[in-house]
């Protein structure tokens, strides 16, 4: 037994960063490439977890090679003008997005029980505000992940067992191909799910764990358990919608969209399943996310990190409160909040990247935990990618 809890507790920062990057944006997205390509975009899935993977274990390795955090490490190597524009900007991307969560929080419980969203994006921020005055915030934390986690693919998973996916059709769509009109879609998955800024917190989890448990022995390769967690659930959703939306033709504008189409072929348990598993999803990015954001700002600025400040856990109450505000107030987040957070992820982004690169690369700093050669490789390609993506992405928002 002891060696089983360790295995679950070493595997914790990768299921916990999964759930972070797995929100209602993922589920709208990955429904929209089923319910409009079928099968055919599965092969991204695996591409993007690639990568994904790669980050998280270039990210565990400093994690574990330092005891200083990430953006401490990062002041000491390349100022404090690197590490406050990484927190601030990360602040920004994270409070821009925290509306979106929000909403799938509240509408996933209201389209279940048929009452108004407001309630309960109010009841589910104050019930994540409360979480942070436990004693050990961390421990809270990791322990809802892994149980929503756990619903979530529960809830899924179901679902898609109901559906009853084409076993031809998921074959067909391991084989890259893109088709006709998805490079949009192409791109916002693969933006969303390669997450650096998930892989940039998970040094902290990594760092939290070895604080919470000093003689856990956690290896770099342990986050990658996590990913193909993450990598699962996107299936999963994507099967679901090619077997049930794209068979009828419907469309998807929103993640609860899936559930009312579930509903007509499977009855009222298959559409609660659904929204079961968007309420994991969204509750768990409202906790992660505001985590992120608040944590890093205070760390940026010289704060430090540890959960149990009362300026983390201020700045965490903030992202949450912010969030749910512009999600009452709008049914959509703002226009300009949504063109702030892409313009500022377009710029921080590579910028992050290049930053953990070159940390992880760096033999006085790193020792044992250097990258290996594999990691280097498919490390500078995933770079490569990012920096496409970025100029596709400026030339998309500001150039057309």
């Amino acid at each position: 037994m002891p060696r089983i809890r360790n295995f679950f507790l070493a595997l914790a920062p990768g299921i916990v960063t999964a759930a972070i990057v797995f929100g209602p944006s993922k589920i709208t997205i990955t429904s929209k490439m089923g319910a409009m390509y079928s099968y055919s975009l599965l092969w991204l899935v695996a591409v993007a977890i690639f990568f994904m993977i790669i980050y998280v274990n270039i990210a565990s390795r400093i994690g574990l090679a330092t005891d200083d955090s990430l953006l401490v490490t990062i002041r000491k190597h390349y100022g404090k003008w690197a590490s406050g524009l990484i927190g601030f900007g990360i602040f920004m991307v994270a409070t821009s997005f925290q509306a979106g969560n929000s909403i799938g929080v509240g509408l996933s419980i209201a389209e279940a029980s048929g009452t108004s969203m407001a309630p309960w994006i109010i009841l589910f921020n104050a019930i994540g505000i409360a979480l942070l005055f436990f004693r050990d915030f961390y421990k809270v934390l990791e322990r809802l992940m892994i149980t929503i986690v756990m619903l979530m693919l529960f809830a899924f998973i179901t679902t898609m067992f109901l559906a009853k996916p084409s076993v031809s059709g998921m074959v067909s769509g391991l084989v890259p191909e893109v088709p006709e009109g998805s490079l949009g879609l192409l791109i916002a998955f693969f933006a969303s799910c390669f997450s650096v800024v998930g892989a940039f917190y998970q040094t902290y989890l990594i760092q939290a764990r070895k604080k919470a448990s000093p003689t856990l022995v956690i290896h770099a390769s342990r986050g990658t358990g996590g990913m193909i967690v993450l990598g699962l659930m996107c299936i999963v959703v994507i099967m679901c919608a090619a077997a049930v939306l794209h068979e009828q033709n419907i469309a998807v504008n929103k993640a609860s969209d899936m559930a009312k189409a579930l509903e007509p072929l499977f009855g009222s348990a298959a559409s609660y399943l659904f929204l079961i598993g968007l309420f994991g999803a969204s509750f768990s990015s409202v906790v992660g996310n505001a985590t992120i954001g608040g944590t890093l700002l205070s760390d940026g600025l010289g704060y430090g990190s540890s959960l149990d400040s009362k300026v983390v856990k201020g700045l965490i109450a903030a992202v949450m409160v912010i969030g749910s505000v512009i999600a009452i107030g709008y049914e959509k987040p703002p226009l300009e909040m949504i063109v702030l957070a892409q313009s500022v992820t377009i710029f921080l982004v590579p910028f992050i990247a290049v930053v953990m690169y070159l940390l992880a690369n760096n033999q006085k700093l790193m020792g044992q935990y250097t990258n290996s050669l594999f990691v280097r490789i498919a490390g500078l390609i995933g770079l490569i990618v990012l920096v496409v993506l970025a100029v596709y992405n400026f030339n998309e928002l500001f150039l057309k």
